[in-house]
């Protein structure tokens, strides 16, 4: 794989922009989404823009307006889409669901970027044991199943300029989140440790190369009762507690 294109770094002298991350928001995980944005600005040596994709706010603003399916585990299911053109369609952007934890920097992540392709996510070949997940949402099986849930965009690529919100409230699931407005070769592919699924994704012992950068609680994280007790659980509520602490500290400002 290509690394982060010369073109995509700041000529001397010119200041940074901030690499643009937009994470999925559901009312039922707001702690999640914090925790996950803290998890991110703790550690990044970059400068990071870090923006909620809220459903309610996209359908006051005429952006978003389909109605929510049966089979729609959260609010972010289809509004995801939305990435590029809420960039502006310009530069890389990512997406990522809010039930991240990240676990290095975003930097690394964002090295990778390669401008030959319109995406960049891992390649997951994930088919779930469980029937539900979160609290008590229908678990489903499709092709290609999480590999929307963290993607790199190439936010000015020609194909991606197709994800309208026309496009994207109209079009079908199998459409979007199978990239099907993409050929196979416009999908690059990134180390599945930058989308570690927990109870499916294993490390090995020794092997630096299966550590986690990012664990993604698909199944459902400690912030839902029936999840309290999933693998890498202490990892989360440690954050959660740093998170706290400084909200704490913030107010008390």
């Amino acid at each position: 794989m290509g690394s982060c294109n010369e073109e995509n770094l700041p000529a001397v002298g010119e200041v940074e922009q901030p690499f643009k991350i937009f994470v999925g928001y559901d009312v039922r995980e707001d702690l999640a989404f914090e925790v996950c944005r803290h998890s991110i600005l703790k550690r990044s040596s970059i400068p990071v823009e870090i923006i909620p994709i809220k459903q309610a706010d996209l359908r006051t603003n005429g952006v978003y307006w389909r109605e929510r399916g049966q089979l729609e585990s959260t609010e972010f299911s289809f509004s995801r889409f939305l990435t590029p053109y809420l960039a502006n369609y310009e530069g890389w952007a990512m997406f990522v669901d809010c039930d991240f934890l990240y676990l290095a920097d975003i930097k690394e992540l964002r090295d990778l970027i390669d401008n030959k392709f319109a995406v960049m996510c891992v390649h997951h070949d994930y088919t779930p044991k469980e029937t539900t997940k979160m609290d008590g949402a229908v678990q489903t099986v499709y092709p290609r199943k999480n590999w929307s849930s963290m993607v790199l965009y190439n936010c000015g690529h020609p194909k991606n300029k197709l994800l309208t919100p026309e496009t994207v409230n109209t079009q079908t699931g199998a459409f979007l989140h199978r990239f099907q407005w993409l050929e196979d070769d416009e999908i690059g592919s990134v180390p599945f440790v930058w989308n570690f699924l927990e109870g499916h994704n294993n490390s090995v012992e020794g092997d630096l190369t299966t550590l986690p950068k990012a664990i993604h609680y698909t199944r459902g994280g400690p912030w839902f009762e029936a999840w309290k007790n999933c693998e890498f659980a202490d990892l989360w509520l440690k954050e959660m507690e740093e998170y706290q602490k400084e909200a704490v500290k913030k107010s008390a400002e």
